[in-house]
């Protein structure tokens, strides 16, 4: 009878470490094949919408990229440096603009020269199309991803926009809106230029980061599996002393 009893808690055992065993494969293989889909992501462009945006932020047309980083440079140096606000630095330059033009045409009226060049100046209704498309789609996406985390339908989404808001939240209690308004600027027109140029060696370099955190991560995993074997053999344990 005692034989038998100890071949029946032998057997509980076996398949109670077999299931151990099996949660935790299931769990890392799950795990890595979402790391691995992380480290294979797509390139750049094909994050980001085709057309004049996605050639400014990789740096296709290298003028309007330009012209755009030392826009936002200046406008940083304009409003957080020197202290203007966007009412006072609008009014002060179309002033000055206005009484340039118009000096610039008495003078030309009263030395029989032609008038300042004024070029013809209209936003076609295709462009304003164009930009309220755009705008209209990038809203949809925004409303649909809070609706499908409202009800809980995605949950990556949801810890992935955490993550986001919690790291906003961060650097916000660090620096104002508009300091890390530009920030995010710069950020987009250069991180993304950069990556797709350097892919194969910033790559490499992730690959290399990523095995090294696999091997502790690995052995972390291990620790914490040998723990719980442990407390759970201890604890079966005091269970058969007790009964």
């Amino acid at each position: 009878m005692a034989m038998h009893q100890h071949l029946k808690l032998n057997q509980q055992h076996q398949a109670s470490a077999e299931s151990d065993v099996a949660f935790f494969g299931e769990f890392k293989s799950s795990q890595d094949s979402s790391q691995s889909h992380l480290i294979n992501s797509p390139p750049p462009h094909h994050l980001l919408p085709p057309g004049f945006v996605a050639d400014v932020i990789l740096w296709r047309r290298k003028e309007v990229a330009i012209s755009a980083l030392i826009a936002v440079v200046s406008a940083w140096l304009v409003f957080q440096v020197w202290g203007y606000t966007l009412l006072s630095l609008f009014s002060n330059v179309l002033l000055l603009l206005l009484s340039i033009l118009f000096l610039w045409a008495k003078a030309a009226q009263l030395l029989n020269r032609p008038p300042p060049p004024v070029p013809e100046i209209e936003i076609t209704e295709d462009a304003v199309k164009e930009a309220a498309l755009y705008l209209q789609s990038i809203l949809n996406k925004l409303l649909s991803a809070f609706k499908s985390i409202a009800h809980g339908n995605d949950s990556d989404l949801f810890y992935a926009s955490a993550s986001v808001l919690w790291f906003l939240s961060i650097i916000g209690s660090f620096t104002c809106f508009v300091t890390a308004f530009y920030i995010c600027l710069l950020v987009i027109l250069i991180v993304p230029a950069l990556y797709d140029k350097y892919r194969e060696c910033i790559d490499r370099c992730l690959s290399l980061a990523y095995t090294e955190v696999l091997m502790y991560e690995r052995i972390y995993e291990r620790f914490c599996f040998q723990c719980y074997r442990k407390v759970k053999e201890s604890i079966r344990e005091m269970v058969e002393e007790d009964s």
